[in-house]
C-alpha cells in the first residue's frame, strides 16, 4: 500500500450506542471484517451488535488520516456526534493537520533563494 492510496475515516455505532473511530481504503470490506467474528474485527466491537456504518469520509494519505483517527478517538461522544451531522467540523480539523506538517520557506538573513539558482 502507497501512501498516495486516498484513506478513510469511518464511525461505527455500536448496540450500546458507543462510537467505533477507524480508517481504512475499503470501509465497506472493513467492516465486513468488523461483522465477521475472529481476529480480523476490532475487539471492542465484538459483542456490541448490532453494527451500522454512521459516518464515512475521504482523508487522503495514510499519515494524514491516521493523525486525524487520533484526534477524532480523543473527542468526546456529544463531539463526534456532531462530527456525523456537520462533517465541516471534520474539514476545518484536517486543513489544521496540513498546515502543521506543511513545510514552511526559509526566512531571515539564512534563507536561501527559493528559485534554485545561487547568488
Amino acid at each position: 500500500m502507497t501512501e498516495s492510496m486516498t484513506w478513510h475515516l469511518y464511525l461505527i455505532r455500536c448496540g450500546d450506542g458507543s462510537l467505533y473511530t477507524g480508517i481504512a481504503l475499503d470501509v465497506d470490506r472493513r467492516f465486513a471484517e468488523h461483522r465477521q467474528k475472529g481476529p480480523a474485527g476490532a475487539k471492542y466491537l465484538r459483542g456490541r451488535g448490532p453494527l451500522t456504518i454512521v459516518f464515512r469520509k475521504n482523508i487522503g494519505p495514510r499519515s494524514l488520516a491516521l493523525r486525524v483517527e487520533l484526534k477524532v478517538k480523543k473527542l468526546p461522544k456529544h463531539q463526534k456526534e456532531k462530527l456525523i451531522t456537520d462533517d465541516h467540523r471534520l474539514d476545518s480539523l484536517i486543513e489544521r493537520l496540513q498546515r502543521a506538517v506543511a513545510p514552511t520557506p526559509p526566512t531571515g538573513h539564512n534563507a536561501k533563494p527559493v528559485t534554485g539558482q545561487s547568488l
